[in-house]
């Protein structure tokens, strides 16, 4: 399974990237700096959710409804006349749910390492929250998920993917560098450079973004 990291490199990534650029009025290479950062830590936040009964019954329902893919169908029109409110809408209570009070403490660190301003940043990941469920909601059509545990690990295997072993260590360590449970507490801390388990993260990080 291609991990959610190689989805930025693919063709729907990309367009993705260029049209999220084209309404933040970032450089592309900044916006995909931020979502190559973002996006595995809303993915761990979600699998960390889904390994609740309740948490993953409502990731479902949404996935099953709502969110089921058909907005990457059509990404010209999306981006096209400018981003619908609605969407920027969905985006914002997706990130609250996801992330909850840790959200902007989230934006700010990601903000910080990738050079891009924090409003920026909460402008891309509420166009990118549902992009991001709508892609979720086409695997799990695709892959016939239906039960909590076979979401947890679409989830699991979209996290780690075929990505490289230095980058599976990143998102094994994302998920909750100091032990406590809670994956978005070691977020800021750990892409700023100060978390608890070094383990070669500010090396990958500078990998990830050719620094």
């Amino acid at each position: 399974m291609s991990g959610i990291l190689d989805l930025l490199n693919s063709d729907i990534g990309k367009s993705i990237v260029s049209g999220v650029a084209g309404q933040t009025n970032e450089s592309e290479n900044k916006t995909n700096d931020v979502l190559t950062m973002a996006l595995p830590v809303l993915m761990a936040a979600m699998k960390r959710n889904a390994s609740t009964p309740q948490g993953a019954e409502g990731l479902m329902g949404a996935l099953n409804s709502k969110h089921d893919g058909s907005i990457l169908d059509n990404l010209d029109g999306l981006f096209g006349g400018g981003v619908d409110q609605n969407v920027l809408d969905d985006g914002s209570k997706i990130l609250g749910h996801v992330l909850g009070q840790k959200q902007t403490n989230v934006q700010n660190a990601i903000g910080a390492k990738a050079g891009v301003d924090s409003n920026s940043v909460a402008q891309i990941l509420k166009i990118a929250a549902p992009l991001l469920l709508g892609m979720l909601g086409k695997q799990t059509r695709e892959k016939q998920v239906n039960s909590p545990s076979g979401l947890e690990s679409l989830l699991g295997g979209l996290l780690t993917g075929n990505s490289p072993q230095q980058e599976q260590s990143f998102l094994e360590s994302i998920l909750d560098a100091d032990g406590d449970g809670s994956v978005v507490d070691d977020v800021a801390g750990m892409v700023l450079g100060g978390n608890k388990k070094k383990g070669g993260l500010g090396g990958l990080l500078g990998g990830l973004f050719g620094k």
